[in-house]
């Protein structure tokens, strides 16, 4: 009886967040992919407490994923300039970490990386959608 509550409780936030990645904009789409690495490393330092090794390279792997291949490739290198170019070495660097983190069981280097993950997400909070248009125009 649980598991088919969990399994339409899985499938009710899967389509919730199908349908907010449908619907949003590329500033909410980034915003999305900041939660979702937050979601998957602290996933990854519960899994690492309780010594599910399956379960924390799972979180790792999602983190990376999101990181390598949602925000870095985000990223507009050309007319990105300095920010740009900084914001690609750090995903590189924090990559590197959640592998790390992963080999070596660091806790340490799991929150090193949530801290830089918030601290670059709340950067991101504070850009107002609409102060991002008058720039560009």
């Amino acid at each position: 009886m649980f598991g088919s509550a969990r399994q339409a409780i899985s499938a009710y936030q899967k389509v919730g967040i199908d349908a907010a990645i449908e619907v949003a904009d590329p500033y909410r789409l980034i915003l999305l992919l900041f939660a979702g690495a937050q979601v998957a490393i602290g996933n990854a330092r519960a899994a690492l407490q309780q010594q599910d090794i399956a379960a924390r390279g799972e979180a790792v792997s999602k983190a990376i994923d999101i990181i390598g291949n949602g925000l870095k490739v985000s990223l507009d290198l050309e007319q990105g300039g300095e920010i740009a170019a900084r914001l690609n070495a750090l995903y590189d660097y924090l990559v590197m970490r959640l592998l790390r983190a992963n080999m070596d069981n660091d806790v340490r280097a799991l929150e090193e990386v949530a801290a830089l993950i918030e601290e670059i997400h709340g950067a991101w909070r504070e850009i107002a959608p609409g102060a991002r248009q008058q720039a560009v125009a």
